[in-house]
């Protein structure tokens, strides 16, 4: 133990010795010169840029330069324009949802909850029938921030009206929407107690509908600076309105979009606020972040832990000061005691353990975030401007063109998840073909909200409820042949993309085409070379007439003989530009499984 602390000192004295001098920096030329000659001629912005769904395009790596020209880089956390975030610390409340309907039941699941962690509740269904309701709550709860999520103008009322008594030390908000009717809002605010966050814009919203995050900042900003237009035409003062709203955000993959997607949002609501003539005390950015539903699965459901953790840190660095974490089965059923702790104590390890909330906007001269947060903020300006330009927020949503907006984007994040460009683990890709959820999702649920993994989804219960009336789980055989490296390769795809539909999956090498067409299954998919699949599906097919064998046959791959192949009499090819949504929804009706 002596020789190794000795060790360690020694290494501490080399590391202290080592001069920034002896690591000269290397011009971004040279980095580029040494990628040209790694790539051999390949295309540059082929390999190596990112098409983002936002049309921005990614390089594969930034330097000190990228930072030239961007904004309030040296501002502190806690500081106009908020860049950084509005705190000088990157703590954040850990907001949890209660969906009691009772004031009683409701007081008593927020006190257990705060006992195991919670430092904020927010109550999603609570019926709060009278003013004795509500002071139950007040008083039992009174040193926690509550949200009420489902107020009504008649609780918001009853909230302003509680404000009369001595203040309540804890902030209270709610989910009623600012902008549903602005002359109520207007009234509020004139008489706004002090600690009351009486309305909510909802970014999130615009998220689970498709959004990209660049569109999702220009929306829920434009949303905002109409709210604040309205209260300025019925003479209520931006002073008086900005801290009057919260902002809800939904947070989902693409990490580091998310992170700079809060940055950037709140660098805009500044300059907004400002524009209306607002002192910069007044201009920050009131966040909550919530974990994405769009992205959570049925299949495989506790990889919804990994993704909600991820989202979660995504919101922490970027700044929110409320996140909450969904539990991880909140899509097939009503969460359970258990389900619900690991949610709080996720945020509990990112808290106290990986003490994340210890230094404020920790990703702070990143070259990468950096340059994505302008980049973005520049992006969600575009979409504010495009929104004026139609005469505000409100007209267009009316009009219809933010619905169109959103269809769009929204039908290219599905094409992209149904495509299996971007990965499900668990549902579209990697799928366990073992696993059952028919007996334990609540198919309300499961419908409740538009998720990318719907489409998979419905494969998989499709099969499931097929073989609870007595049907058979589809058999499919992997026929490997041929050249070793291919024939693995295809095989392991050909795995991935069938397990989407729940069949059966059976791989098996082989030497000669005779010993493929005497196996029993439902479905074959030839797994070899393309150079080899013209000789082996002729040598197959033929074998497999003299023995009166049906069964369809597959290729694995696209060798560019289609016609060939069919004419031998292959049903089809299954490769990396299939469409598995609409082939395994045709091989689900030919092998007997009905809607």
């Amino acid at each position: 133990m002596t020789h190794h602390l000795v060790n360690q000192v020694g290494i501490r004295r080399t590391l202290k010795e080592i001069r920034v001098e002896e690591f000269p920096s290397v011009p971004t030329e040279e980095w580029e010169a040494a990628i040209a000659r790694d790539l051999k001629g390949a295309g540059y912005a082929k390999k190596l840029i990112w098409r983002t769904d936002e049309g921005l395009a990614v390089k594969p790596y930034y330097r000190s330069e990228d930072l030239s020209g961007l904004v309030c880089l040296d501002v502190p956390p806690g500081e106009f324009p908020f860049r950084r975030g509005i705190r000088t610390t990157g703590d954040w409340r850990i907001r949890e949802e209660i969906d009691a309907v009772t004031a009683k039941d409701a007081s008593r699941a927020a006190r257990a909850a705060i006992a195991a962690g919670a430092e904020e509740i927010a109550f999603t269904a609570v019926v709060v029938e009278n003013a004795a309701d509500l002071e139950r709550l007040l008083t039992e709860l009174a040193e926690i921030p509550l949200r009420f999520e489902r107020a009504d103008e008649a609780l918001i009322r009853l909230l302003v009206e509680r404000s009369r008594k001595p203040l309540r030390p804890a902030q209270i908000s709610t989910g009623c929407d600012a902008l549903v009717n602005v002359d109520f809002a207007a009234e509020v605010i004139r008489n706004l107690p002090p600690g009351f966050v009486p309305f909510t814009v909802y970014g999130d919203e615009f998220e689970e509908a498709g959004a990209t995050a660049a569109e999702e900042i220009g929306l829920t900003l434009s949303a905002g600076v109409d709210f604040l237009a309205a209260m300025q035409e019925r003479e209520v003062d931006v002073e008086q309105a900005a801290p009057a709203i919260e902002f809800d955000f939904s947070i989902s993959w693409n990490y580091f979009f998310q992170i700079a997607k809060l940055r950037a949002f709140r660098m805009l609501w500044a300059r907004a606020i400002e524009s209306f003539g607002g002192k910069s005390v007044i201009a920050q950015a009131r966040i909550a972040a919530r974990t994405s539903r769009c992205d959570k699965t049925v299949y495989d459901p506790h990889v919804n832990i990994l993704r909600a953790t991820t989202e979660a840190m995504a919101a922490i660095l970027g700044g929110a000061i409320s996140v909450t974490i969904a539990a991880f089965d909140e899509c097939y059923k009503t969460p359970d005691e258990a389900s619900r702790r690991l949610a709080r104590n996720t945020q509990l390890l990112l808290k106290h353990e990986a003490v994340m909330g210890r230094v404020a906007d920790a990703g702070g001269g990143a070259y990468y975030l950096e340059a994505l947060t302008d980049c973005l903020a520049d992006e969600g300006w575009k979409v504010l401007q495009d929104v004026e330009a139609r005469g505000g927020y409100r007209k267009a949503k009316l009009e219809g063109m933010v619905a169109q907006k959103l269809a769009r984007s929204m039908a290219a994040r599905e094409a992209s998840i149904a495509t299996r460009k971007h990965v499900l683990t668990g549902t579209n890709q990697y799928g366990n073909t073992t696993e059952r959820a028919l007996d334990r999702v609540d198919l309300e649920r499961v419908s409740a909200h538009r998720r990318g993994a719907r489409a998979y989804e419905e494969l998989r219960l499709r099969t499931e409820r097929h073989v609870a009336a007595g049907g058979k789980t589809p058999h499919v055989l992997l026929a490997q042949i041929g050249d070793a490296r291919m024939r693995a390769a295809r095989a392991n795809f050909a795995t991935n993309f069938f397990a989407c539909a729940g069949f059966e999956i059976t791989t098996k090498r082989f030497k000669d085409t005779a010993e493929i067409a005497a196996e029993n299954a439902d479905l074959i998919a030839l797994c070899s070379s393309d150079a080899e699949y013209g000789t082996l599906t002729v040598e197959l097919m033929s074998k497999m007439k003299a023995l009166k064998r049906t069964t369809p046959v597959l290729i694995a791959g696209n060798p560019g003989n289609a016609g060939l192949l069919a004419a031998a009499g292959i049903a089809g090819c299954v490769h990396l530009r299939s469409d598995p949504v609409e082939i395994l929804t045709v091989w689900q009706q030919r092998l007997g499984i009905k809607g």
